[in-house]
C-alpha cells in the first residue's frame, strides 16, 4: 500500500518557514504527515480498530501493528517505507473474532510486544500468539476464565526486569472483570485476579495497564467502584503477583500491598479513566473520558506512588496515551475531544453533539498542553517510535461513525492510518 501524502502538512510547513535547516528556525510542530490506506477502508467505511504498538529491535526493520477488527487481522506497518507489509490472520481456532454486536465482543483489541519475534493479541476469549517472523497466528491462550468468559481479553501489558517472563490483560466486559496472568515462556495461564471493589460489587471496568519496573508495580485503570464511581487507579507490587500459586483465583483486594488511588477530578464530577502511561520521575499520566455531559475533559497526572493528583489538564477525552522519552512528551489518542473542552451528551459523538478529534501533546516537565493536532473519525489509539519521531494513528472515514465534526473539513475522509511526526 502506499503512503498518501496529506498535502495540509506541507502547507503548514510553509506558514511555519521551518521546512529548511535554518539553525534559527524553531522546529515544526507535531502535525500529521503523510496516510497510509488499509484494504476494504473507504469513505463511508465505520473502520473498527482498537490498539496498537511500535515495535524496535534490531537488526530486524522497526515496524508498527495494531489490531484491524474490520477485517480480522494484525496489521503490520513496516516504519521504513512506511507501507502496509501484512495483515497477519488466523484460520479456524487462531482466527480472530471480528467485528461482533458490540466491542466487548470484538477482537482482536490489546496488542503487545512480548520477545524477538512474538506478540500477543487480545479476543474474545482468547489471547492469540503472533509469530512475527513468519506474520502468522500460532497458537491459543485461553486456560483460566478466559475461554468461558465469552468476551474480549483487551488491554494488556507487559513486566521486565523483577516482572520479567509475565504478562497480564484484562476482561473488562466479565460479569466480573478479572485480569490474567500469564507466563510468556510457557504462553500457560498462571492465576487470576479478579475485580470486585471492597463492597463487593464489580468493577465498571478495567482499561490500559502498565508495568513499572523502577517501583515493582502494576498499575491498571479501574474504570469504576462503590467508593470511586468515576475511576481508580490500581497498583499491585510484583511481590504479591509472585506469591500467586500457580492456578489462583483471587480478588485485587486480597493482594498483599495493593494501593487504590480515587480518580476524583478537579474541577468533578470525576476522571472515568482510561488510558495509562508511565512518565518522568514518579510521575503516571491518567487520560480520562467523562461521561458526564458538560464535564471538563482531562488528562491527569499523579504521584504514582503515593497517588497524589500533580496535574489535571484540559487535554481528555481519548483513549491510549503514550510516554515518548526521546521528547518527553505524552501523546494522546483524543478520538472524544470537543470545540469547547468539555464532554459532549453523555461524552459520546453524535451528529447533534460532534466530536473534534485530535491527538494531544503533553509536555513532561511542565506537565502541560504543548499541541492538539486534528485527527481523523475516531482516532483514539496511538503509538510512538522515538527512533524517528514518527506517530501512528488509525482512523475511520469522517462520516462513520457518526459525530465528527471536523474530519470532512480536515481533508480525513476516507479512514486509514495516519503517520504524525513529533514536530
Amino acid at each position: 500500500m502506499k503512503t498518501r501524502t496529506v498535502g495540509a502538512a506541507f502547507a503548514a510547513c510553509l506558514s511555519l518557514g521551518s521546512c529548511g535547516g535554518g539553525s534559527d528556525t524553531p522546529p515544526p510542530a507535531p502535525h500529521v504527515a503523510g496516510d497510509i490506506s488499509i484494504p476494504g477502508i473507504t469513505a463511508g467505511t465505520n473502520f473498527s480498530f482498537d490498539l496498537g504498538v511500535v515495535v524496535n529491535r534490531p537488526p530486524v526493520a522497526a515496524f508498527y501493528a495494531f489490531t484491524d477488527r474490520s477485517n480480522k487481522s494484525v496489521d503490520r506497518i513496516d516504519i521504513p517505507t512506511q507501507t502496509l507489509a501484512a495483515q497477519i490472520t488466523g484460520s479456524g481456532a487462531t482466527a480472530f473474532t471480528g467485528v461482533g454486536a458490540n466491542n466487548g465482543v470484538s477482537g482482536p483489541d490489546g496488542l503487545n510486544d512480548i520477545a524477538a519475534g512474538k506478540m500477543y493479541a487480545g479476543d474474545v476469549s482468547s489471547v492469540k500468539i503472533i509469530n512475527t517472523a513468519t506474520n502468522t497466528v500460532t497458537g491459543v491462550i485461553n486456560g483460566g476464565m478466559l475461554a468461558a468468559s465469552g468476551v474480549r481479553a483487551d488491554e494488556g501489558c507487559v513486566g521486565s526486569g523483577p516482572a520479567a517472563g509475565t504478562y497480564i490483560i484484562s476482561s473488562p466486559e466479565a460479569a466480573v472483570p478479572f485480569m490474567t496472568v500469564i507466563n510468556t515462556a510457557t504462553d500457560t495461564v498462571i492465576a487470576i485476579i479478579t475485580f470486585n471493589d471492597l463492597a463487593g460489587a464489580p468493577s465498571a471496568g478495567l482499561e490500559q495497564c502498565r508495568y513499572d519496573a523502577a517501583n515493582d508495580l502494576w498499575s491498571v485503570n479501574n474504570h469504576g467502584t462503590t467508593a470511586n464511581p468515576h475511576g481508580q487507579a490500581d497498583a499491585m507490587t510484583v511481590a504479591s503477583m509472585r506469591a500467586l500459586a500457580v492456578g489462583a483465583t483471587l480478588n485485587y483486594t486480597l493482594l498483599p500491598g495493593v494501593k487504590m488511588y480515587p480518580m476524583t477530578a478537579t474541577p468533578t464530577p470525576g476522571c472515568d479513566p482510561t488510558g495509562l502511561a508511565l512518565g518522568p520521575g514518579t510521575d503516571i499520566a491518567i487520560m480520562c473520558r467523562e461521561g458526564t455531559t458538560g464535564a471538563p475533559l482531562l488528562l491527569q497526572i499523579l504521584n504514582r506512588l503515593t497517588g497524589a493528583i500533580v496535574a489535571s489538564i484540559n487535554a481528555g477525552g481519548g483513549d491510549q496515551l503514550e510516554y515518548d522519552p526521546r521528547s518527553n512528551r505524552y501523546y494522546g489518542g483524543n478520538s472524544r475531544w470537543t470545540a469547547t473542552g468539555n464532554a459532549g451528551t453523555g461524552g459520546a459523538c453524535s451528529a447533534a453533539s460532534p466530536c473534534t478529534p485530535v491527538m494531544s501533546v503533553i509536555d513532561g516537565t511542565t506537565r502541560t498542553r504543548v499541541a492538539m493536532v486534528p485527527v481523523g473519525n475516531n482516532a483514539h489509539s496511538v503509538a510512538v517510535d522515538s527512533a524517528t519521531g514518527l506517530i501512528f494513528m488509525p482512523y475511520s472515514s469522517a462520516t462513520s461513525p457518526a459525530g465528527c465534526g471536523t474530519c470532512a473539513a480536515n481533508g480525513f475522509v476516507n479512514g486509514g492510518v495516519h503517520v504524525l511526526r513529533t514536530q
